[in-house]
């Protein structure tokens, strides 16, 4: 698949089949959120991969819906708020910003192997950090359950160019 192709076929997928995903095809997934780009290069990131049955049972506390039971893995997207660059005019803290395109550059490539991804955020962060034991400097941002879809991508409709773009100045 070209670009276009693997943008056009990612979905957020709700449904898993129960096979395991390679290490290999895992690894391969977070290479491409390694290369992401990142303010001033900092990298303020860190991808707990977690795929023993157990863990996966406590996470699942944290986001209990029955689809997020069937995926296989779930790569934990956390920011290291003590590595990311903040912007001096405000003090904005650019880990949340630099982690959406690492996880942006992981839901792609799982696309182009053939896996599904969803991104979940709405989450229990504290009862996360307490199961994964996370020190304070480190903010998980997202759950990305990762696996095989054991469905077909929804319909979904999108708003059109002329609503969403506006050239030289806001003209809603």
């Amino acid at each position: 698949m070209n670009l276009s192709e693997i943008i056009k076929n990612r979905y957020s997928v709700r449904n898993y089949k129960d096979s395991k995903v390679e290490k290999e095809l895992i690894l391969e997934i977070l290479e491409a959120a390694r290369t992401a780009p990142s303010a001033v290069n900092f990298q303020p990131w860190h991808f707990i991969v977690i795929q023993n049955e157990e863990l996966l049972a406590q996470l699942h506390s944290c986001y209990d819906r029955s689809w997020f039971r069937s995926a296989p893995t779930i790569i934990v997207a956390c920011a290291d708020h003590s590595q990311s660059w903040k912007r001096p005019s405000d003090g904005k803290d650019s880990a949340d910003i630099d982690l959406a395109i690492a996880i942006d550059h992981i839901t792609l490539k799982a696309t182009e192997l053939g896996l599904g991804t969803c991104w979940v955020c709405n989450f229990d962060v504290t009862s996360c950090s307490a199961i994964l034991q996370l020190p304070d400097n480190i903010e998980p941002i997202a759950l990305i359950p990762l696996g095989y879809s054991d469905g077909k991508r929804p319909d979904k409709k999108r708003k059109p160019i002329d609503e969403i773009v506006h050239f030289d100045r806001f003209n809603p």
